[in-house]
């Protein structure tokens, strides 16, 4: 049963500080969660505008391919800030040192078939040579229960970081049996960070209460669920958007 969507999303001026708020135009924005463990991005007027575009029914598929690429791009961007560095000098071609730092730890991507594979390619544009699981996970007809049909990753995944990929996050039954298997294969659960355009509230709600030590990564948290558990307002089914309509 479907929990209660919101009654209506937040809505803010959105556009550059400098401008003053009557020359700003009102959008919703994304639904504040209050789990350390969540983080949303900026609502800042490019992530609204890309959002825009890809909600939009009438966007065209190459025009959605290229709206979802660029938000996949901040996300992956964005999760990589969350993942640990130690200190690194080195020294600059005209003799200077400089005080930087460097990634610590190996990473790998794990796409949640088959929309999950629309982001790996932004993960791909990132992080050079990264290696990249999957998880096949559907729903058994009978049950009507998320169900483990397939999975290959790497087999030093528990020495990895992971960056857990999926778009649209609903109930979350997905991904929590996706965070469920990496864990049974030794992954550590703070080790763990799950990338995700659209959510909704109910679901990373649980999510994160479910496994507070694993972060969450998001675009936006979206109004609710419907009678029918699809993300509302949302954009539809973004595997069938990204590859076949």
């Amino acid at each position: 049963m479907a929990s209660s969507a919101n009654p209506q999303s937040p809505a803010q001026e959105v556009g550059p500080n400098y401008k003053p708020a009557e020359q700003k135009p009102t959008a919703t924005v994304s639904n504040p969660i209050s789990y350390e463990n969540v983080h949303i991005l900026p609502q800042t007027p490019q992530l609204i505008a890309l959002l825009t575009m890809i909600r939009d029914k009438n966007t065209a598929r190459a025009d959605f391919i290229f709206y979802s690429n660029r938000i996949i791009r901040l996300l992956v961007e964005e999760g990589l800030n969350h993942l640990p560095v130690v200190g690194h000098t080195i020294t600059t071609p005209v003799g200077r040192t400089y005080s930087g730092v460097k990634f610590q730890g190996k990473i790998c991507g794990v796409s949640i078939m088959r929309a999950g594979e629309a982001m790996e390619q932004g993960l791909r544009d990132c992080c050079r040579s990264v290696r990249i699981g999957k998880i096949l996970i559907q729903r058994d007809e009978e049950t009507c229960k998320p169900k483990l049909f397939y999975d290959k990753l790497p087999e030093d995944i528990a020495e990895r970081w992971v960056l857990l990929l999926d778009p649209m996050f609903a109930t979350g039954g997905s991904a929590t049996m996706a965070v469920d298997v990496l864990k049974s294969r030794g992954v550590p659960e703070d080790r763990i960070l799950f990338l995700n355009l659209i959510a909704s509230p109910e679901g990373v709600s649980s999510f994160a209460q479910r496994f507070p030590k694993l972060r969450v990564v998001t675009a936006f948290v979206d109004q609710g669920l419907d009678e029918k558990n699809y993300i509302v307002p949302g954009l539809g089914d973004f595997g069938d958007r990204f590859y076949t309509m």
